[in-house]
């Protein structure tokens, strides 16, 4: 795989929104881009690996916990640029709302912190950008009843 900081292609990562009650479970990004702001656990998918189980490993790495990937919540690219106006990242990123199968809440990989907050303190957090908005899409996604949007089997 090419490098994260200047690609020659965008790359592709997945998110995982998982709430408990009326909280949301956010990591504390260990390293650049936006490294100390609090996100959605999640990274790359690794070549030849499907979107669900790329969800699944990135939360397990981060959090420690083992997750089912209930449908897509969003689909949004974040291109950052440096002082130059050069294109320093680009990703694709597909977020999933997700619901716990088991495991004990703990940072791992390149996070520093992991934690439950509840959603109505979000605002008062340093969030990555579009996090807020990602969240307010799951909790209204997840109050709804219908076909998903992802289906593994397709």
């Amino acid at each position: 795989m090419g490098s994260r900081k200047y690609p020659d292609r965008p790359l592709v990562g997945v998110g995982a929104t998982i709430f408990d009650d009326h909280r949301v479970l956010l990591v504390q990004r260990g390293r650049e881009p936006s490294r100390g702001k609090w996100s959605l656990p999640g990274g790359l998918v690794k070549l030849g690996e499907s979107l669900g189980d790329a969800v699944r490993r990135e939360v397990k790495e981060e959090t420690g916990l083992d997750v089912a990937p209930v449908d897509v919540v969003a689909c949004l690219d974040r291109v950052l640029r440096d002082d130059q106006q050069r294109i320093a990242y680009h990703y694709v990123l597909l977020d999933f709302l997700c619901r716990i199968l088991s495991g004990d809440l703990r940072p791992g990989g390149d996070v520093w912190a992991c934690r439950f907050v509840p959603v109505d303190a979000l605002s008062g957090l340093d969030l990555t950008r579009g996090t807020q908005e990602v969240v307010r899409r799951a909790w209204r996604h997840a109050s709804r009843s219908g076909p998903p949007l992802y289906d593994a089997s397709l």
